[in-house]
């Protein structure tokens, strides 16, 4: 799996590793990125587990590419002398076999950033218990969500809760270590697994797919969702097909496909929630596909502009000629000659992949930019956001916290499909999750005008993201190689569904579709019942690939400090769940399958629709179980429990348990409120309450997100034109009235002055 040598953004940066749990992988993703990551492993603290297989590999996922030392405690601090970052869970961990001052070592290595990186933070009444990615699950309230009414809820297959964690932990890394370099001074980070899996999975407070009608998750109704009720799955002569039909064009597309039925040809069914309302709707669907196969139905939707994918399974994927073509998997040795397929990489920069095992190219510390006020790491960035939807909305979002301005460009004839609200100013509490911070920018890029003002822009930017199909860009002449003529130092982020290159690349992607792609929707479903596919309301991989993308930013940063050079960066979401499940893949490559008693499970609590997931790891863990529920069985001890006290008895005993939370319970749960991780965040235009996340760890340097309100559509154009290119106010209403510039639609405007919307919306 060894790579070629290039010049990777984090090249020169040297990260110490001292996690003994999988949030080591987050030093794995810098190692990815270029930085020389030793893991340093104390008196046989975090080795890799030799009698347990499937722990094995998960060793190896976290691990893969590093240097791993086996070190005494009293030789830590001289390998800590030169570091740039320490990662560390230490600090949380009483029988951990060191003892450091780390206000010494920060003291005498100031631009040091010193992360903990543990389960649960520090200095919380749930610093010490135990967790496991089902843990996590249940305390995001992504538990709630998954599975069927009437049913148990499902934990998701994988480790997806645990794997979002690890990219927010890289964000969060890199976000400290930017600071550093603006200022001189690191400080410490406080980190913790469910504070990350529960922003970067499908965060309660934040921005949700078109689907909800602009909804956040607290106010839909309690409770798994029924059987097939959004972005139905269908059978097909081969198996499966799952439909994504969201935005008008894209049903006028589904329509023709059909072959134009009129009982379906009303205004009513331009609606989004009118379609999934119709049970004859669907019926006609169903038996319009029966007779198809899965390539067959692909090839229609290709070819009408409808979105939708064949449901693979696993295997099927990684067969899959698309998976071959991009390198998405490459083999990685392991001990007794043992050879896996691992995940090459979560990106794709400059065209190479940044799989973790690679020799690095030496290259200098860039010295700190010291700012007399520092601010925030990225203050003074200037960001052009074409992104849309979720993914697209977060990677700038997360820019604009850490201090960028980010620029939203919009364009009336083409709304994000974000704004498709409820509310008919195309703001809800969900958009101004997704768009904090930013400002909108009205310009017309069909016209050759709106494209000149765009590349004079360009000139003058630092980032761009966007997350369209494929090849867009590159229609419009505004493509990556075009544009970095005009600006050499751009860095482009772009994110797709399945990547830039390959087969499938020019495939129609959200979400959903790329979870049936790769294989997680097969995957994800009751043991018992074959067609009880459980994802249909939960939005993966989106929130995490804007983590994925807003950290690449962050590296190429760095690059661009050493070389005065951008980048471009391309981020698959398919790649991005596939190495999230690499623990599974490499197991099943071995024939290693996690029994129901590995993986542990979801158990009835009292009280109705009461659950506990309770996951012991390993034998001791089954031992302690047994001391605390006797002869009893698990699940006759937890019927006659509360959820929340049967937890903490578990947890006191050792053993990885907690109750299922729900989303309306977040905001006020003692773990939440303790970290501060939430704060209300009132918009002007918006008649429901709005709470934000404030920020992503608990950091020394960084200030709290600002909680500027997400603008209307269009809203900022004059401001931005005078503040980026220096147009007068004359200029640019005659750039609007020729039709290249917008502002705020009448509609809108007439709407938000006489509050009529609000109206609508009671």
């Amino acid at each position: 799996m060894q790579q070629e040598a290039i010049d990777r953004p984090l090249s020169g940066l040297v990260v110490i590793d001292l996690v003994a749990s999988p949030l080591a992988g987050i030093a794995r993703i810098l190692r990815e990125l270029g930085a020389e990551v030793i893991r340093l492993e104390v008196s046989g603290r975090g080795t890799c587990p030799q009698d347990n297989p499937r722990a094995e590999l998960a060793y190896w996922t976290a691990n893969a590419g590093k240097r791993i030392e086996a070190v005494d405690e009293r030789a830590l601090t001289e390998w800590l002398a030169s570091a740039d970052l320490v990662i560390e869970d230490l600090s949380a961990d009483p029988a951990a076999p060191a003892s450091l001052d780390w206000a010494a070592i920060r003291a005498a290595n100031p631009a040091l950033v010193h992360m903990t990186a543990t389960g649960f933070g520090l200095g919380n009444a749930h610093t010490h218990w135990q967790w496991s990615d089902g843990v996590l699950h249940a305390l995001t309230t992504e538990l709630s969500r998954s599975g069927i009414k009437g049913r148990a809820p499902l934990l998701p297959p994988g480790e997806i809760a645990l794997q979002c964690a690890v990219a927010q932990g890289a964000f969060v890394a890199l976000a400290a270590l930017t600071q550093a370099r603006v200022n001189g001074i690191g400080g410490h980070v406080d980190y913790a697994a469910l504070d990350g899996a529960m922003q970067a999975l499908d965060p309660v407070f934040g921005i949700s797919g078109s689907a909800t009608n602009g909804r956040p998750a607290a106010t839909l109704p309690p409770g798994r969702p029924p059987k097939g009720v959004q972005y139905p799955i269908i059978p097909v002569a081969d198996g499966y097909v799952r439909l994504c039909v969201l935005a008008p064009r894209q049903w006028q597309g589904m329509h023709a496909m059909m072959g134009s039925p009129p009982e379906f040809a009303g205004p009513e069914f331009r609606d989004i929630m009118a379609r999934f309302k119709s049970k004859e709707l669907l019926a006609a669907m169903q038996a319009f596909l029966a007779d198809k196969t899965r390539a067959e139905i692909e090839a229609l939707g290709q070819q009408h502009g409808v979105p939708l994918a064949g449901l693979n399974t696993l295997a099927d994927c990684l067969a899959a000629d698309h998976i071959r073509a991009r390198g998405t998997f490459a083999e990685m040795d392991l001990p007794g000659g043992r050879r896996v397929p691992f995940p090459n990489g979560l990106m794709v920069i400059d065209g190479q992949r940044m799989g973790p095992i690679h020799t690095g190219v030496p290259a200098p510390r860039p010295a700190p930019v010291v700012k007399a006020d520092p601010g925030r790491p990225l203050d003074g960035l200037k960001v052009l956001d074409l992104g849309v939807i979720v993914v697209g909305a977060e990677t700038g979002r997360l820019l604009a916290d850490l201090g960028a301005d980010v620029v939203k460009i919009e364009s009336a004839a083409f709304p994000d499909g974000s704004r498709q609200t409820w509310l008919k100013i195309g703001l809800s509490s969900s958009f101004g999750a997704g768009h904090r911070n930013k400002r909108s920018l009205g310009l017309n890029l069909k016209s050759e005008e709106g494209k000149a003002l765009l590349r004079r822009m360009v000139a003058d930017a630092d980032v761009m993201l966007s997350n369209f199909k494929p090849g867009t860009l590159e229609s419009l002449g505004l493509g990556f190689a075009e544009l970095s003529q005009i600006n050499p130092r751009l860095i482009a982020v772009e994110s797709s569904a399945f990547g830039a290159t390959g087969p499938w690349s020019k495939r129609m992607g959200y979400g959903p579709l790329v979870r049936a792609a790769a294989g997680l929707t097969a995957m994800w479903r009751y043991p018992d019942d074959p067609e009880s596919f459980s994802d249909s309301v939960t939005i993966y991989p989106d929130h995490v690939c804007g983590r994925i993308g807003a950290s690449a930013v962050m590296a190429l940063l760095a690059r661009r400090a050493r070389t005065g050079r951008g980048g471009h960066v391309d981020v698959s979401q398919a790649e991005v769940m596939l190495a999230h499940l690499a623990t599974e893949i490499a197991g099943n490559a071995l024939c290693l399958t996690a029994s129901e008693e590995e993986r542990g499970g979801v158990f009835a609590a009292k009280g109705e629709d009461e659950w506990c997931v309770v996951t012991p790891r390993d034998q001791d863990d089954h031992e302690r179980l047994s001391a605390v529920i006797g002869t009893a069985s698990l699940v006759e001890w937890l019927a006659e429990k509360d959820a929340a006290e049967a937890a903490e008895t578990l947890q006191a005993a050792g053993v990885p348990a907690a109750p299922m939370l729900r989303a309306a319970d977040l905001a006020d749960h003692p773990y939440y409120t303790a970290r501060g991780l939430f704060r209300s965040e009132p918009h002007d235009l918006l008649p429901e309450p709005m709470t934000g996340e404030r920020r992503p760890a608990i950091w020394d340097m960084i200030p709290d997100a600002p909680a500027g309100p997400a603008p209307l559509l269009c809203q900022d154009t004059y401001a931005v034109m005078q503040d980026w290119l220096g147009l007068s106010e004359t200029e640019c209403a005659s750039l609007e009235a020729e039709g290249v510039l917008e502002t705020v639609p009448r509609k809108i405007r007439e709407m938000v002055a006489t509050k009529s919307y609000l109206e609508t919306a009671r």
